[in-house]
């Protein structure tokens, strides 16, 4: 299904349910939802517990809140205990922003393993690795042999226990993060030998695992995603202990967010009221940003002010005003946007801050002579 292809009929939406995907079953209802509320609630309330709870986090904030009253205790809880751990907390989460009473009754409906794994998760700050890690992994023991942890992962992946598993953490005695070796290179292996002799056989970075700190910032997090490529990273805690697993489709959200927020406080709007109801919060946040502006607008008037018997005496100057005006705006935007979205990735530090203002103020004074000239 395409963009351009929504299933706006409710009926045929629920007949099509197992062909789709969530994020495209989700586009369908944002787009039901805006001609019925009462058929986007009738299609959710019917789709499947398996991907319920994903076809909600697909779904913008502005639904989720209504998702969640209108939804019962029973209904939710059976979407929560399909998901992933990471996916699992962050609707308890969300939930609780709503409703505490109501996320207590879906948390206790939950089994004992993953009220564990959820208290564990929501220890950590929103910003920080931890709280966008899944503790579903595949991992194996320095004693144990290939054979006997392929026959783990099986089971695993038959129980739907495991998923989206790229390769094996190999772990000591003390649950420490010794190596990982990815799956492709693992069916070569002698299926007889343990993971201790296979590591003592190769070089020691050959198998050296991409490692967080579960207390790392989310978005330094992202940077290495970009940098090498990344599918999976380990986080480890306390004396490198392997707590879990981040993988590329929660960072590709941090990614998008980090873009979002940046675009957002390039024009100064904040993206937590863009989709309230209720319109003069929305308009009372843009015109704080638009007061700032009218108060800077105000000042090159008062210049402006201080030549006006000059203009009086040229007219020509004031029609090129407004030119002056749109170019210097148009030349500002383009340092702010670069800058920025530079800061953002890590291009540009206090150490070469020096060279990225000579470059910029360069680029300013070359492009307002070659227009000067022209005009």
């Amino acid at each position: 299904m395409t963009i351009e292809q929504a299933i706006k009929d409710p009926t045929e939406l629920l007949e099509k349910i197992n062909e789709l995907h969530p994020s495209d079953i989700a586009y369908s209802l944002k787009k039901i939802e805006k001609e019925s509320t009462e058929d986007f609630f009738k299609v959710l309330k019917n789709l499947p517990d398996d991907i319920l709870g994903e076809v909600i986090l697909e779904l913008p904030d502005y639904l989720r809140e209504d998702v969640y009253e209108e939804l019962s205790i029973k209904k939710l809880t059976e979407a929560v205990d399909e998901l992933e751990s990471d996916d699992a907390t962050d609707i308890i989460q969300e939930i609780e922003e709503y409703d505490e009473e109501k996320a207590k009754e879906v948390f206790d409906g939950l089994e004992e393993e993953d009220q564990q794994e959820i208290n564990w998760l929501r220890r950590y700050e929103e910003d920080e690795a931890g709280s966008y890690m899944q503790t579903e992994l595949f991992s194996a023991n320095l004693t144990e042999t290939i054979k006997e942890s392929l026959d783990r992962l099986t089971q695993g992946k038959a129980e739907d226990e495991l998923v989206n598993i790229h390769q094996v953490f190999i772990v000591n005695d003390d649950k420490k993060l010794i190596a990982s070796i990815l799956l492709e290179d693992l069916i070569i292996i002698d299926f007889k030998k343990t993971y201790q002799t296979v590591l003592d056989e190769h070089q020691e970075n050959k198998f050296k695992p991409f490692v967080v700190q579960d207390k790392e910032d989310i978005s330094e997090v992202a940077k290495k995603f970009e940098k090498y490529d990344l599918n999976v990273v380990a986080v480890v805690g306390y004396q490198e202990m392997l707590m879990g697993r981040i993988t590329s489709d929660d960072i590709l959200d941090v990614i998008e967010e980090n873009a979002t927020e940046q675009m957002y406080q390039l024009a100064g709007v904040n993206d937590d009221f863009e989709h309230d109801d209720n319109l003069f919060t929305t308009a009372k946040k843009r015109a704080l940003w638009l007061f700032l502006n009218l108060g800077t607008a105000i000042l090159a008037s008062l210049v402006i002010g201080l030549f006006d018997e000059t203009i009086e005496s040229y007219v020509a100057l004031a029609i090129l005003m407004p030119i002056v005006a749109s170019m210097g705006g148009n030349a500002g935007t383009q340092t702010l946007a670069v800058t920025v979205r530079q800061l953002a990735l890590g291009d540009i530090d206090f150490d070469n801050s020096k060279d990225t203002i000579k470059k910029e103020i360069f680029i300013s004074i070359f492009n307002g002579l070659i227009f000067a000239f022209i005009m």
